[in-house]
């Protein structure tokens, strides 16, 4: 007799009837939708869990910062101020602001790396709030610019930076470029989605940043400067951002800058998110 005979005493199993594996498969109740905020903290949330698996990324909110700082201070100090320390009071908000918004455009370098692996696909396909991905980006980015201003402070106060604003007016200080480089990093989204590589993120991002870092009040006076190149720092949203900040951590808070810096970020996170949207929608 063949082995593969079934016994006499062996139960037989019968077939599952199409019935039977539709109430199994198709859920009668479907999960509840996911809230635009709860969506847009897990998407933050895995852009950090990103960082924890590749720490690297975390170079350019420590390592730099503290070049740029200690670069500035001890290179110019002396030539501009008569002295480091008395240079670092004035440069160290102005270095606090342009390294924030110069890593800023790394949030469109990810973007841009997500819809060359086709991680974009997959989210589109979710049902969840379309924006979130994107928000999602920025929260996450967020704690890169948190870390980034810590830093700066840190070494700062060991270099003998002393802010007569307080804790107080330190602490505002970094929540107003906070809220600025949340709505700047709108820009480099659009980017993201509207370039073809990584590379052109980065060398358009880089075309925009250094001129408006450079050709501002951030590293000297613009009183020095030829009247001409005084017309386009006065304009320049970058000087704007670093006199408010300034004022706030020197403890005699400009009311004018302020408003300008909150009013500039608004109208910033109006046009390009709106534009970043229609782009990702249209993707």
């Amino acid at each position: 007799m063949s082995t593969t005979a079934v016994k006499e005493n062996e139960p037989v199993l019968a077939a599952p009837k199409a019935e039977d594996l539709a109430a199994v498969l198709i859920a009668k109740n479907r999960p509840q939708r996911p809230s635009a905020l709860s969506a847009s903290v897990t998407f933050g949330w895995r852009a950090m869990l990103k960082i924890k698996h590749v720490p690297e990324q975390l170079f350019d909110v420590t390592a730099f910062p503290i070049m740029m700082t200690l670069m500035f201070t001890y290179l110019f100090g002396g030539a501009l101020s008569g002295s480091p320390t008395q240079y670092l009071q004035f440069v160290l908000p102005g270095i606090m602001a342009s390294s924030i918004l110069m890593i800023t455009m790394y949030t469109g370098v990810a973007v841009n790396s997500d819809i060359e692996k086709g991680v974009f696909d997959r989210f589109r396909t979710l049902p969840i709030w379309r924006p979130s991905a994107m928000v999602g980006y920025l929260l996450g980015d967020m704690l890169r610019y948190l870390i980034a201003s810590l830093v700066i402070l840190g070494v700062g106060l060991i270099m003998g930076f002393r802010p007569d604003g307080g804790f107080g007016g330190v602490a505002a200080a970094i929540l107003l470029l906070l809220a600025f480089s949340f709505a700047f990093s709108w820009i480099w989204t659009m980017f993201g989605l509207l370039l073809r590589s990584e590379k052109s993120v980065m060398g358009v991002s880089m075309m925009v940043l250094f001129p408006l870092t450079f050709l501002s009040n951030i590293y000297v006076n613009p009183e020095t400067m030829p009247g001409w190149l005084q017309a386009f720092v006065d304009v320049n949203p970058v000087t704007h951002v670093v006199a408010a900040v300034r004022s706030m951590m020197d403890g005699d808070w400009d009311g004018g800058e302020i408003t300008w810096v909150l009013i500039a970020g608004a109208v910033i996170l109006a046009i390009f998110g709106t534009l970043t949207m229609r782009l990702y929608n249209r993707k």
